[in-house]
């Protein structure tokens, strides 16, 4: 992952670990480098964090 987003690996280990928060752009641009789509990602959480 650390490759693909040209980090440190020490960069992904932080939010792996819970030691630091992504703001929406990281998010997105994790998510696609990832290959899936931010926006159902962010549909899928917003429906399990309401019900």
């Amino acid at each position: 992952m650390a490759k693909k987003l040209r980090k440190p690996q020490s960069f992904v280990a932080k939010y792996e670990g819970g030691e630091r928060r992504l703001d929406v752009i990281e998010f997105i641009v994790i998510a696609e480098a990832l290959g899936a789509d931010p926006i159902k990602l962010l549909r899928r959480l917003l429906r399990t964090r309401t019900s």
